[in-house]
Parts: structure tokens; C-alpha cells; sequence
């Protein structure tokens, strides 16, 4: 079929030859690494830590990261992350790139707002796959509103001592750091601070949690009581962590999209293969005019959407990236995965209901897109006030 993982960047004046270079490399890792293994990984509940070693190894985890942490960024570009998306999402386990990437979640802050030492001390192990890092923003009363969290991380000497909790948290059970919300001052986005936690400190507790889908990527609710961490370890300046939270959210939200669109394209290709292999009523499938019709939708549903990632990712790029665009873009994604999903599944009928099936596992996890990073409807009423005014 010609429309398969390939042909879509053939198409796009965003990817040239490095970047198929570089999507033949991933894949090879993706075949010789993980496609064996995801069954037992999602019955696990976990992927081995040795994973993200290997990951760093094959260069995917240190993709446009700076060279003097261990990163290479020298002739990399926001397209290259994608195709790194794109093709770990062939398994068509969402957990797998939700939990091998968590870094992309929690290191990006330290890069960006965190002390020179913090750096030095931390994203080397992390690029190297020696350490794991999560982010921990979202908490039992709630995640999109993130200004009033409840957290505390109160000053006492030469450390932090943190109380509170977090909640569904990616790669919990397995992280070496946590880069951690906390408020350090008073109520509302003035107070918050960001904080980078040791999870083997006094007074962290974890327990692991059970979901609908995502099953290889370990989740976990977090519990501080009385934590001490060094007052080295605040990323940024204190009270000043706000912005540094909301600085994430567009890459995060612009990755989101591409796995949404790149695991879109695994349900097409599943239900047309299913298609030209499967005869009723005398011949196949794709002869029949309807379900021809839903294919041809499903691909122009996710041709739509991929190059509005595209553009959206040109535009972060060159600095011209809008909040209200990412939000907008979330949305269309992740309804657009919901129904490409569907449709799927229509296609390969009962096969699609029976564990195994690739669409069976991407159908369970369309409602994770569509709740986590910001859900569908906080992020068309951002997208409402930037644009339209309060």
C-alpha cells in the first residue's frame, strides 16, 4: 500500500533524506529490541530498565539534547524528534513511547531554567539511560489547573521540606528524579516552584497504578511526607516555576499530536491490510465500495492532521509556536486518532476485539490523549481566551 510510514514525508517539504536515514535506524532498533518483547511488556506492566540504555546507545534518547550533557543536537532538527515518534509508535503500544521518553516530559526544564550544576548533575545519566526522570505536576485534586496545586515544599535551613502528593504519574514507579511542582509561596501561579526530587529520599512512597491502556508504561501516585531536598536542587528561581511548567506544555502537547497521528496511520495500515486479505460475499473486503470510502477517510483524516503538526512544529522551530495553536492542535488530534480508531476496528471486526490486535490496544488507549497533557475541553477554552480575549 502506498500510503504506509514512509510515504507521507516523501510528500512534505519539512523531511529530506536525513530523516528517512534517521526513521530506518530507529525502526531496525524498534524490530531487534522491542517488537519481540511488547506482549510481555505489557503484561509486565513495565519496560526493563536496560531498554533506555540501549535506547541512548541507538541515539534515540539523547535526540536534540546539547552534545556537552551526552546529547547530539549538530544537524538535528524538531523533525527528527518526530520521526522518532513516529516510529516507535509501529508496535502500536502507546506506553512504550510514553514511558522510554519520559526525559522529553522532565528534563526539558532543567535545561532550560535549572543551575549549570543541576545540569551537569543530572542529564548526563539521563541521556546515557543510567537514570530515569519523570515529571510530577498532575495531583489528586486535579492536573490542567496546574496554578492551584497543593504541594508544599516549605524552606527550612539549607533544604526543602516537601509534603503533599502526586498523582498519575508517568514512569513513577521507576524514576530516579521527579522535577516536581511544588508551592513555596502563596496561592495561585505566583507561588509554584519547580524541584528536582531523589525518589530513594526519606519519606517518598509510591504506589503503582492500574489503567485502561498504556499498560507497559509503570504509572504511579507519589507521596511525600516531611522529603528534605537540598535547596541546590530548585530549578529556577523560587515562586518562578510556573512558567517554566507552561514552557513544556507546547512540545509536549505538539509530541502528543504526532503519536496520535502516528499511531492513526498503524490502524489504517492494519485495517487495510485486514481489507485486501479478508473476503465476504464473494471477494474482498476493499472491493466493497463502502468500506473503501472509510479507508479513504481514515487517510484524509490523518493527512489533515499531520500537516498541521507539521506546520505547528515548523512554527516552534522558528520561535513563532502559539499556545492556542498546540491546544487547538491536541484536540484535532486526538479526536481524529478517536475516530480513525473506530473505524478500524469497524474494518477488522471481531479480530479488533481480541487481545493482540494492534488496533485493539491503540482503541483502549485513545482516551489517554484525549485526558492527559490538558483534556480536549481546557484546551479549546486556552485556545478561546488567547484568541478571542477575557
Amino acid at each position: 500500500m502506498t500510503h504506509d510510514f514512509d510515504a507521507w514525508r516523501a510528500r512534505s517539504p519539512f523531511y529530506d533524506e536525513s530523516h528517512d536515514a534517521l526513521a530506518g535506524s530507529v525502526r531496525r532498533f524498534v524490530e531487534r529490541e522491542i517488537e519481540p518483547h511488547i506482549d510481555q511488556w505489557e503484561a509486565d506492566r513495565q519496560i526493563p530498565r536496560e531498554l533506555h540504555g540501549k535506547a541512548a546507545k541507538a541515539g534515540i534518547l539523547g535526540l536534540n539534547y546539547p552534545e556537552e550533557y551526552g546529547g547530539h543536537s549538530e544537524g538535528f532538527d524538531i523533525f527528527h524528534g518526530m520521526v522518532v515518534t513516529d516510529e516507535l509508535a509501529r508496535v502500536g503500544a502507546g506506553g512504550l513511547g510514553a514511558s522510554l521518553m519520559t526525559h522529553g516530559i522532565g528534563l526539558p526544564p532543567i535545561l532550560a531554567v535549572g543551575s549549570d550544576e543541576l545540569k551537569r548533575r543530572v542529564a548526563p545519566p539521563v541521556l546515557a539511560g543510567e537514570k530515569i526522570i519523570a515529571l510530577g505536576i498532575t495531583e489528586p485534586s486535579g492536573g490542567s489547573d496546574v496554578a492551584n496545586l497543593r504541594t508544599r515544599a516549605v524552606r527550612d535551613g539549607g533544604d526543602y521540606v516537601v509534603t503533599g502528593q502526586k498523582m498519575f504519574i508517568t514512569s513513577g514507579m521507576r524514576c530516579d528524579y521527579m522535577t516536581t511542582a511544588v508551592r513555596t509561596g502563596g496561592d495561585g501561579a505566583g507561588g509554584i516552584s519547580l524541584l528536582l526530587v531523589e525518589m530513594d529520599r526519606g519519606g517518598v512512597s509510591r504506589t503503582p497504578l492500574e489503567k485502561m491502556g498504556w499498560h507497559c508504561s509503570d504509572t504511579a501516585a507519589i507521596y511525600f511526607d516531611d522529603v528534605r531536598v537540598p535547596a541546590s536542587n530548585l530549578i529556577g528561581p523560587e515562586n518562578g516555576g510556573f512558567m517554566g511548567i507552561m514552557r513544556n506544555f507546547n512540545r509536549e502537547r505538539l509530541g502528543m499530536a504526532m503519536s496520535c497521528c502516528a499511531f492513526a496511520r498503524v490502524c489504517l495500515r492494519e485495517a487495510a491490510g485486514w481489507a485486501r486479505e479478508r473476503e465476504t460475499f464473494g471477494k474482498p473486503l476493499a472491493a466493497h465500495q463502502v468500506i473503501r470510502v472509510k479507508l479513504a477517510d481514515m487517510a484524509r483524516r490523518i493527512g489533515t492532521t499531520q500537516a498541521w503538526v507539521d506546520q505547528c512544529a515548523w512554527a516552534e522551530s522558528q520561535g513563532k509556536g502559539q499556545p492556542a495553536d498546540f491546544a487547538m492542535l491536541k484536540v484535532q488530534a486526538t479526536e481524529m486518532l478517536e475516530r480513525v480508531a473506530r473505524d478500524a476496528a469497524q474494518v477488522l471486526g471481531g479480530a479488533s476485539y481480541l487481545q493482540g490486535s494492534k488496533v485493539e490496544r491503540i482503541y483502549r488507549e485513545v482516551r489517554v490523549n484525549a485526558i492527559g497533557g490538558g483534556s480536549e475541553e481546557i484546551m479549546l477554552d486556552l485556545a478561546g481566551r488567547q484568541l478571542f480575549g477575557r
